[in-house]
């Protein structure tokens, strides 16, 4: 089974031909599709675009860049939009140090309250991370202790050691379209150490298109050059690497039932 576990179908890029790019992916063998929230302000998009499609499930969330949008933002005001049918996570949520659209205090705020949630509602936290890594594993590190949750390091482009005390804390990784990138030569090198039974693929439509399609609109259909630049880093087959991403996202997504 083919899954794209991060797709932004809401995003205006797909306004003119949404329904067509989402039948293009049904057609490459994708099964299954996480719409993610990245502002608590336009949830409503996103979980319509899961209530109208019995193959795309979503999350609630903001990410960093927007944290400025909402910093009074409560963990009851995420798990009330969690509550609703078809929302399996919580996020996409964080820190960006690189381009700081939100003041760093803010995110981090923002980024405590969807732990919280994640933790009181059981829903998997969808984290972004960019040159944060320090304050990252610090805040996870102090979160964590205050009760467990699951949660996925998306599009995983941080450094090694914030990889390997993720992989202590049990978090999940998401490979994206970067690891076909040419320049993308640390990026990969992690892969290679990631715990191989909780990796999952993603796109980050419509970011990030993979070699061979690199300068395009990304697509969730393009999802399976990911797996396969997977599968050659660690040394699976093609069937492997289905099979293991598969398990690796019912663990993590465990509200979506399996086909």
């Amino acid at each position: 089974m083919i899954i794209d576990s991060h797709v932004n179908l809401h995003h205006p890029d797909f306004d003119p031909d949404r329904e067509a790019v989402i039948q293009r992916a049904r057609d490459a063998g994708v099964r299954i599709m996480v719409e993610i929230s990245d502002k608590v302000s336009t949830f409503d998009q996103t979980h319509r675009l899961a209530q109208g499609h019995p193959d795309i499930w979503c999350t609630v969330g903001t990410h960093p860049h927007y944290s400025i949008e909402n910093p009074a933002l409560t963990a009851t005001d995420l798990l009330e939009l969690a509550d609703q049918p078809r929302v399996v996570g919580i996020g996409e949520c964080g820190l960006d140090f690189h381009y700081d659209w939100s003041p760093r205090d803010i995110q981090a705020a923002v980024f405590r309250t969807h732990c919280e949630a994640a933790r009181e509602s059981r829903l998997p936290l969808v984290v972004h991370t960019r040159e944060a890594d320090d304050v990252m594993a610090g805040i996870l590190a102090e979160e964590l202790r205050k009760g467990p949750f699951k949660f996925l390091m998306h599009c995983y482009t941080s450094g090694p050691e914030l990889a390997r005390i993720c992989a202590e804390f049990g978090g999940w990784f998401s490979v994206s379209g970067i690891a076909t990138f040419k320049a993308a030569d640390d990026v990969r090198r992690i892969i290679s150490d990631m715990p191989g039974d909780r990796i999952i693929v993603e796109t980050d439509c419509p970011y990030l298109a993979p070699v061979p399609l690199r300068g395009r609109r990304n697509e969730p259909a393009f999802v399976a050059h990911v797996l396969d630049k997977l599968a050659e880093l660690r040394g699976w087959s093609r069937e492997d690497a289905e099979h293991r991403t598969e398990d690796a996202f019912f663990r993590l997504f465990d509200r979506i039932p399996r086909p």
